[in-house]
Order: structure tokens, then sequence, then C-alpha cells
């Protein structure tokens, strides 16, 4: 059983590699089977079609990305540092989903059920994951917030409207934080002035 886990782990990494330089309409299963140095016929033994695969790809991606994210919040004792970091993860981890973004973006992949199954549960997990520290951080005291479920949405849109500037025209880095900074004192301290 741990040798079929690894071989289809193996065909999902090779496949990722290869969705993420050709594109999913681009790439055959001839591609894949020849980065895997194995014959197609044995690939068809763990996944029925490229379709499956890609799914396995996206899926992957998500989980190494809430991974990180576990990982980067759990690392910080206070809920602004945690939502700071949760943000900043969340926005480096952007250029580890390539497959999975370019899926979201994708009118040709648009068809796919899956895709828009695996979009919508990655996003409610994220308001969620998201709402969690807002909770949290509202019964240590460290923020007052009426609505935490709105306050996660409104977070998570603002993510997703960096993701093009910062990532698409190649600005990463400092321009991140400082950028995540901004976010987090307007979303801290308001836009009323005081």
């Amino acid at each position: 059983m741990i040798q079929k886990y690894n071989i289809r782990e193996s065909i999902v990494n090779a496949a990722s590699d290869i969705f993420s330089k050709y594109g999913y309409k681009k790439t055959t299963m001839d591609d894949i089977a020849l980065a895997l140095g194995k014959g197609k016929s044995s690939i068809y033994y763990y996944y029925r079609n490229k379709e499956e695969i890609f799914q396995a790809v996206l899926e992957q991606e998500v989980i190494l990305l809430k991974s990180k994210l576990q990982k980067a919040v759990n690392g910080k004792k206070h809920h602004k540092g945690k939502l700071k970091a949760y943000i900043i993860t969340r926005m480096e981890g952007i250029e580890s989903m390539l497959n999975f973004y370019n899926a979201v973006k994708n009118e040709y992949l648009a068809q796919f059920e899956f895709i828009e199954r695996i979009r919508y549960r990655y996003d409610q997990e994220e308001i969620a994951a998201v709402q969690g520290i807002l909770e949290e951080g509202i019964e240590k005291g460290d923020f007052r917030i009426e609505d935490p479920f709105l306050a996660s949405v409104a977070i998570i849109t603002s993510m997703k409207g960096f993701e093009i500037p910062l990532y698409i025209k190649g600005k990463k880095g400092q321009d991140l934080e400082q950028r995540v900074d901004k976010l987090l004192k307007m979303l801290f301290n308001g836009i009323l002035k005081k």
C-alpha cells in the first residue's frame, strides 16, 4: 500500500511540474510518463485520465499551502502577528500554487466541475482560518470586531486583490511586507479620523 501511495505521489509531483510549465491544455499523458521515465499505461493504473491527475495536483498544492499557513500561524503568540503571518505566508505561497491559480483564472479549465469544488472549498477554508484567528483575538481582548465572519471575507478579498499586482508584475519580498503592514494598519486602526 505504501508503494502505491509513493507511486501516486511521484506521478502528481512530475505532473505538477509539467502542468506548471506547459499548462493543462498542452500537457499530455505522454509528457507526464516521459517525466517519470515510465510507460503511459503504468500511469493509467493509478489515474484514469489527465483530468484526474490535474485534480490531484491542485489538491496537493492546497494541502501544502495549508500546512505552511498552519505552521506560520502557530509560530506567533499574538493575534496581530498570527494574522500578519497568515497573510504573508498565503501571499508568498501563491508561487507554489501555480497550477491552482492558473486553474482558477483559466476559462478553458472552468468547464471542469472539480475545479469549482476545490476553489469553493479552499475559499471557505481560508475564510474559516482567518475568522478563527479573529475570534480567538476577540476572546483574548486583542480585537474588537462586530462581525468576524464579514471581516474575514473582507481580508480574504483584499488578499485576492493583491495577487496580481504582487506576483504577475513580479513585486515580492519587502514590497509584500510593506503592503501587508499598510493593510493591517488600516484594518486595525480604521479609516476614520479619531
